[in-house]
């Protein structure tokens, strides 16, 4: 359920009025959360100190997940697969903590991350008056667009130097609203505890956002700073009993991305040519690493984590196209947004203000038609699954980029984004040349598919050569994979444009076509739908007014729900608890269906009946994975891993009829950590 591949399109809102909201749906903002629907509904009263408890203890995990803190000092939990990319950087042929696990007997043996960041939400403020200043209903849609862009890279860097903390300016409501999160950031992170991967992801693949499960998706980590444990004051303890069936939970966390407020021409073209490309290019490169781990141990450890990634996005995105394929879903799309639209028409001065929005909209998608596929291949997806190939097009456009005025810089290089960008540049983990050429390989094969081998951005990257020449020609001569080479470079304009670096070359030859498309994006699409999209805002809240939860930012939002069993197509009743005991009878001993040697040891020890995974109707998506599952009492009595199959639709509406999030239950946390760990410097340190 990891927010791994999202996409760049921006969103705007649907037509779903104020006081329809179904069931227990929302993402909601901390400032905006519907205290007053719980209370009718769970005969809760939410108050403001519950609010703050939740929100000073959840944590966003800066790689694309969440995690909460569940000690004094500093000690952090998450899921396995939120840790795995960490995991991953630390194992090697002698200690490969994928496969073997990893527990820190003392803090002295906790294990540092080479490149991860934790950031805790300390406070946001309203700045859409300040980021549109200046802007009339004249303005050109670019020149809009840039003019946002520009104020805000000022504000964050005002932040960051007043404060100390990390300043991102976030759009909320398709534009109509500006606002700016501060959080304090912590980025020497070090592993306490992981579980081996067969247990983490017991199934795997097939058994991917379905349920009943049986997974062991955790892992502990610990904030340091000055050196030494972070003291925290916020922080969730553990729940002396589990949930039962019926019981409110809260899920604090940072979800991704959602569609909810897509219009039916954004739907449309995301189903008809955004997804299906995605998806063509996910199922590519599994194949490409399937391949490439079929040829020994070793090369299987270093593709593992690579995979699953692409694995989980492919199947999440299978769910999201059979959503926006689904034909009841669709028009009940099409009927809000005619609601809406009839409700301007029969009043004047919002006709005359609103009307023309959507056919904006239209025409703007109907130029992205034309360049999508440039723009995802050679700009927002070209470095997917290549550490290296990130690193090299960093390196380029930072000696470029920052050499800038602020306000001119490419986002991603503005000022106040600088020290995260330069921890993940200069990250100390290490580059497998032979992967790093297998990714590329496919990369290339697939961009001369899609695009045509004969297209300049494609030709110009293979010069000549066969695509598995070109990517072996690359990796190989490049020295990247030292932190000196790219610091030295990335300070100094001149010696990258020189640099003979195989990778240096490479993002060179592709960066004058990629920025060409960007700008073409940013210009002709971004503009445009960023202002319809957020006037549409506008007058959805002149027609319907009301309070709402925006689409998802992977910004800290709070959702709830029951702990429920559903029912299946067929009718079947699934409950809303697996147990310890039914995990043993799946085991084939063969993967995905194997077990560690450690579980088959501590089977007589563990106590059958205990709870293992359980769902419930919690409004979540990709980014909550690691949100800590909270009773009324705000401590833990889970932690979100996934969703089933029937919740992947929810991208664009909310429905729990059969639509669950996926939970790790805290008893059955404690019962692995007690009989099959021996963890008992981590079961004392959570109060047990």
């Amino acid at each position: 359920m990891r927010l791994r591949y999202q996409l760049s399109v921006a969103a705007a809102f649907s037509v779903l009025g104020a006081g329809l909201l179904a069931a227990d749906e929302g993402m909601w903002l901390f400032s905006n959360f519907p205290a007053r629907t719980v209370a009718q509904k769970y005969g809760f009263q939410v108050t403001g100190d519950f609010l703050d408890h939740l929100r000073t203890s959840a944590v966003r995990f800066n790689n694309g997940g969440t995690g909460s803190f569940v000690a004094a000092d500093g000690l952090l939990f998450t899921n396995h697969h939120v840790g795995a990319d960490c995991i991953q950087k630390l194992g090697s042929t002698k200690a490969d903590y994928m496969k073997n696990g990893f527990i820190a007997k003392t803090m002295a043996e906790e294990q540092r991350c080479p490149d991860l960041e934790v950031n805790v939400l300390l406070k946001t403020e309203d700045v859409t008056s300040r980021v549109t200043s200046g802007i009339r209903a004249e303005t050109p849609a670019a020149e809009a667009n840039q003019m946002k862009k520009a104020s805000m890279s000022a504000i964050e860097k005002d932040c960051a130097q007043a404060t100390g903390n990390r300043c991102d300016v976030v759009s909320l409501y398709a534009g109509s609203q500006y606002h700016l999160y501060q959080y304090k950031k912590y980025t020497d992170i070090r592993l306490v505890m992981a579980p081996e991967f067969e247990i983490a992801f017991f199934g795997g693949d097939p058994e991917n956002f379905t349920y009943p499960r049986y997974n062991l998706d955790i892992t502990f980590f610990r904030a340091y700073e000055g050196g030494k444990p972070a003291r925290v004051e916020h922080y969730f303890k553990w729940a002396k009993q589990g949930v039962k069936e019926g019981d409110l939970t809260f899920v604090p966390g940072n979800p991704g991305s959602t569609g909810r407020l897509m219009t039916v021409t954004q739907l449309e073209f995301a189903g008809r040519r955004t997804y299906p490309l995605v998806y063509r290019r996910l199922s590519a490169q599994i194949e490409s690493l399937q391949k490439y781990m079929g040829l020994g141990e070793e090369q299987r450890r270093i593709a593992q984590e690579n995979l699953f990634g692409a694995q989980n996005s492919y199947k999440a995105y299978s769910g999201f196209l059979r959503g926006l394929r689904d034909k009841e879903l669709m028009e009940q799309k099409r009927q809000e947004e005619r609601k809406l639209r009839d409700a301007i028409r029969q009043d004047p001065a919002k006709a005359e203000k609103f009307g023309k929005l959507w056919d904006e909209l239209a025409t703007a998608y109907g130029s992205y038609e034309n360049f999508y596929a440039q723009y995802f291949l050679l700009e927002s997806g070209a470095t997917r699954g290549s550490e290296l190939f990130q690193v090299a097009r960093d390196v380029v456009r930072y000696a470029e980029e920052t050499r800038k005025p602020n306000q001119d810089r490419l986002r991603e290089y503005a000022e106040a984004a600088l020290p995260s960008l330069e921890q993940s540049m200069y990250s100390t983990a290490p580059i497998h040349n032979s992967m790093e050429i297998a990714v590329l390989e496919d990369y290339f094969n697939f961009a001369g598919r899609e695009l045509g081998f004969s297209h300049p951005a494609v030709a110009a990257m293979l010069d000549g050569m066969r695509p598995d020449e070109a990517a072996k020609r690359y990796v190989e001569t490049s020295k990247l994979a030292d932190v000196s080479e790219r610091k030295r470079l990335a300070h100094d304009p001149e010696a990258v444009k020189a640099s003979k670096d195989g990778m240096i070359r490479l993002a060179l030859l592709l960066d004058k076509h990629a920025r060409e498309v960007r700008k073409k994006y940013e210009d002709q699409v971004e503009g445009v739908v960023t202002r319809a999209a957020g006037s549409i805002a506008q007058a959805r809240f002149a027609v319907f007014g009301g309070d709402e939860y925006p689409d998802a930012t992977f910004t800290l939002r709070l959702a709830y729900g029951a702990v429920r069993g559903y029912q299946d197509e067929s009718g079947r009743p699934v409950p809303f608890a697996t147990e310890i005991g039914g995990l043993y009878p799946k085991v084939t001993g063969k993967e995905p269906f194997a077990l560690p040697a450690s579980w088959l040891k501590a089977k007589s020890a563990l106590t059958p009946t205990t709870h293992f995974n359980f769902v419930t109707t919690a409004d979540t998506h990709g980014g909550n994975s690691g949100s800590a599952t909270l009773n009324t009492r705000g401590e833990v009595v889970g932690i979100l891993f996934d969703g089933n199959l029937e919740s992947l639709p929810n991208r664009f509406v909310y429905s729990d009829k059969r639509s669950r999030s996926v939970h790790v239950s805290s008893e059955a946390i404690l019962e692995a950590l007690r009989k099959v760990y021996k963890a008992d410097r981590l079961v004392k340190e959570l109060g047990f």
